[in-house]
């Protein structure tokens, strides 16, 4: 089967040698909802403006639907819907006016433009609002407005840059009710950056990290909390507020004893993946007792997408910022 998105050996290297890129394999399904999770700096943004024909690689090569993203980027242009995590409508109009300028922006045939904007109104829930000038609009509506522009040319391949950054719980619901309902009824394959691993574990159907410029993990959400194959014992340290915190030496320590596969500190708790939680307790708070770490509680969770985040990541610190 002929992949939506292929990407082999793929390089940037930035002026000033920033190398954005290192090698990315990567490979999408028609159809599929792929997510895309790194750190800010990582590459996630890099990535999708070269296969959104922004940025030519360095090297490697790069084809959506069988198309070189460089050799033929006017076709795949043709195909494809992107949304940024900037702002892109026009607040002092309104929505049916963003998508009339944007329709003739992308080509749109004018006797199909009406319809066009009809149905990109009804697959993002804005029937009630179209009219509206968009200043008055929330922050979801918004958001849906940016994606409706993009679905205008009804693209075989929807890039979403952050899709629902800033946005409240509800909003973020709707944005992904919307999205979902659209991709069932077009078949779309739908490639999204995102730094809310809740998102990518509910609607996601493959996942990929990367980091510093390398996907080191990819799989299904399932597939992999699966490959952390442990459980998590959580420590919760009373830490005074002048304190260092728990130092290298004892997390050392803790990684070095039997039966732990890794330690990652998120704050003022210690994570500790363990393959026999109950074996493996006493000798991890005996190890922290004795690099004198004051303990409040102790918990058991099983991994979560951010616990596999933070495994081959290293780091849940997220912010704005080219990545």
């Amino acid at each position: 089967m002929e992949s939506a998105i292929e990407a082999r050996g793929l390089t940037k290297v930035y002026n000033g040698g920033t190398k954005a890129l290192e090698g990315v394999d990567l490979r999408v399904s028609p159809g599929e909802v792929f997510a895309f999770l790194g750190p800010n700096g990582s590459g996630k943004t890099t990535l999708m403006r070269i296969l959104t024909t922004q940025f030519r690689p360095t090297s490697g090569e790069a084809r959506a639907f069988g198309l070189d993203v460089v050799k033929s980027g006017a076709e795949v242009r043709k195909m494809i819907g992107y949304v940024p995590q900037e702002t892109s409508v026009w607040a002092d109009i309104s929505g049916s006016e963003n998508l009339l300028i944007y329709s003739k922006i992308y080509g749109v045939p004018a006797g199909l433009r009406e319809e066009r904007i009809r149905d990109a109104i009804t697959s993002m829930g804005l029937e009630e609002v179209a009219g509206r000038m968009v200043k008055t609009y929330s922050g979801g509506m918004v958001r849906r407005l940016e994606i409706a522009c993009a679905l205008l040319v009804k693209p075989k391949i929807l890039f979403l840059d952050e899709p629902t950054i800033g946005l409240d719980p509800s909003a973020r619901k709707a944005v992904w009710e919307n999205l979902t309902s659209f991709k069932r009824e077009r078949g779309t394959t739908i490639f999204f950056n995102t730094h809310y691993m809740d998102e990518a574990d509910l609607y996601s159907d493959e996942i990929a990290i990367i980091n510093r410029g390398r996907i080191v993990k990819s799989g299904t959400a399932r597939e992999l909390k699966h490959s952390l194959r442990s459980e998590i014992l959580q420590f919760h340290s009373n830490l005074d507020p002048s304190s260092q915190g728990i130092d290298e030496e004892v997390l050392r320590v803790v990684r070095d004893l039997p039966f732990v596969r890794d330690a990652v500190l998120c704050g003022s708790r210690l994570d500790v993946f363990v393959e026999e939680g109950e074996t493996a307790l006493p000798l991890v708070m005996e190890a922290l007792r004795a690099g004198g770490v004051s303990l409040e509680r102790i918990s058991a969770a099983r991994p979560t997408l951010d616990d596999v985040f933070l495994r081959y990541a290293g780091t849940l610190s997220f912010g704005r910022g080219r990545g």
